[in-house]
């Protein structure tokens, strides 16, 4: 992806719809590179064209997430498979730095089995030899491309691992970790409950954000993998005995 393309989505990312004559004006190139632009990243699924300009799509799409952030998220992802041996059965939430974890596993270990409810992890990582997915069952929501609800929890309830990589929306010193959606974060409690170590991946800029609904507390949690952790945080997360990894 260009530097225009990425401004392009940052832009729709500010302003959920914007026009060919804006992004032009904005970004300093022609009506028709940025038509081609568009065209491009429709292409991949990262925007809608309408008639003279994009809407954004829902910021609940993981790769239209996986965009922001990419290199930050690419250096937890790589910390976060540091900890998986080959042979190794793993959970995997859905979330953009988890299937960038997915995705490294499938590349660089052999003999992995990666249990997920992201069919968005399944169909992104499906094409790489050797990887074998487990798929749970459950109610698909489209937007974020996720399996939730009893059937998910049920399947979920079948497997035991010992390590559970998840993602999160946020993170707040007096209640815990959030997420953004209240049938993914009850089935991500599900899952936490067949795993011995339950290990949070996400971007230094999630701590101190509250979100719509409790994913679970401190005391849940055995590991978080970060790029940062402000001060306040820090020491909420040590005193309840979660280890902190930074992603150098």
């Amino acid at each position: 992806m260009t530097d225009r393309q990425l401004r392009i989505l940052e832009q729709l990312n500010q302003f959920e719809t914007v026009s060919v004559s804006e992004l032009a004006q904005r970004l300093g190139a022609t009506g028709a590179t940025i038509r081609k632009d568009l065209i491009a990243l429709e292409e991949r699924g990262l925007l809608r064209r309408q008639h003279g300009g994009a809407k954004r799509v829902s910021r609940r799409d993981i790769g239209y997430r996986m965009i922001f952030e990419y290199d930050t998220k690419k250096r937890i992802a790589e910390r976060a498979a540091k900890m998986v041996s080959h042979g190794e059965t793993v959970m995997i939430e859905s979330g953009s730095t988890c299937a960038m974890l997915a995705e490294m596993l499938a590349k660089t270990k052999y003999d992995v089995t990666i249990i997920t409810n992201s069919a968005f992890i399944s169909g992104h990582i499906r094409m790489i030899p050797g990887i074998r997915i487990v798929l749970l069952g459950g109610t698909y929501d489209p937007e974020a491309q996720v399996m939730t609800g009893p059937l998910a929890r049920k399947c979920a309830e079948e497997f035991y691992v010992d390590k559970f990589f998840i993602g999160t929306d946020g993170y707040s010193t007096d209640q815990g970790f959030y997420n953004e959606d209240i049938s993914r974060a009850d089935t991500v409690r599900s899952m936490v409950k067949q795993a011995m170590n339950r290990i949070i991946l996400t971007t230094a800029h999630k701590f101190n954000r509250r979100s719509d609904v409790l994913l679970m507390p401190e005391k849940d949690v055995t590991t978080v993998i970060t790029d940062g952790v402000p001060d306040n945080c820090r020491e909420k997360l040590e005193a309840s005995g979660v280890e902190i990894i930074i992603a150098e």
